[in-house]
């Protein structure tokens, strides 16, 4: 049995309902975020100079539906394709092609979901591809260190504000700037459900977790300003002044212990080994 809690948001002007997950809810959850996991390390090893967009597209979908499970963006609010893929001052949603190729340099942000047996999996990292500057490397840290920072609030008791304060507080100490114009989300029977979780404190009282909440949790942060725009394909997000973005993400469930990361299994193949220290 779903149980739903209702909240109000302070950004918004009706009540929304927040739905509270059985363990065997969550463990079905469990199995789809290990799917994107799993599609997201298999990208980490086929993301190369040379290599289309539209190619890891192909990739996922097909790892997706192999592993029993459908991909979740493509058709989702007529989105083209199974995976998004953004490129440096791209932020999020980019949209895979064959015309776009990689390049040795390049920072790749991939964005991946499943349905899994009526049940959502959401995540997210960015990959460094071969020769890549301390600059960009040092983004991408700063911006894993704050989802890290983020996850590490979700505890019984604290309040979405918690996690988006944390957030917030350790890119602007690193003097980067969050996307506030996107923000993640609730995650369950939908890609997308309440409550909001934004990357900054934003003003009035946010909802207490509560255990059996489900949240998807992911920076997007960014060299210059926060400010951004959407090109006219209606679905590419860049940064206004063309400066780099990165963006990483986790589906996490609320315990009565520890925060359980249900997309854990990312094993940041190309990027571990590089973390500035």
């Amino acid at each position: 049995m779903v149980r739903s809690v209702l909240v109000r948001d302070p950004n918004d002007k009706v009540m929304s309902a927040i739905t509270i997950k059985s363990a065997k809810e969550i463990e079905l959850m469990c199995r789809a975020n290990e799917i994107v996991a799993g599609a997201l390390n298999l990208l980490q090893l086929e993301a190369k100079a040379g290599v289309s967009t539209k190619h890891l597209d192909n990739l996922v979908e097909s790892y997706a539906r192999e592993h029993g499970s459908i991909p979740a963006f493509k058709g989702y609010r007529g989105y083209p394709a199974s995976l998004c893929v953004s490129i440096n001052e791209q932020v999020v949603h980019g949209i895979p092609s064959k015309k776009v190729i990689i390049k040795d340099g390049d920072i790749v942000s991939v964005d991946f979901g499943v349905n899994y047996k009526g049940y959502f999996g959401d995540a997210a990292i960015t990959i460094p591809l071969g020769s890549v500057s301390s600059s960009r490397l040092k983004l991408l840290e700063v911006t894993r260190a704050s989802l890290l920072c983020g996850i590490e609030q979700v505890r019984v008791g604290n309040r979405i504000s918690d996690i988006s304060h944390a957030v917030q507080q350790y890119v602007e100490k690193n003097s980067f700037h969050v996307v506030k114009q996107f923000v993640g989300h609730g995650i369950g029977t939908h890609l997308h459900e309440s409550p909001e979780v934004p990357n900054y404190k934003r003003k009035g009282r946010s909802p207490r977790l509560i255990a059996g909440m489900v949240i998807a949790i992911e920076p997007m942060v960014n060299v210059g300003t926060s400010d951004v725009d959407v090109l006219k394909d209606g679905w590419t997000v860049i940064t206004r002044d063309k400066k780099d973005s990165a963006h990483f993400e986790h589906s996490v469930a609320v315990t009565n212990g520890e925060p359980l990361v249900l997309s854990g299994d990312i094993i940041e193949q190309n990027f571990s080994h590089r973390m500035l220290r």
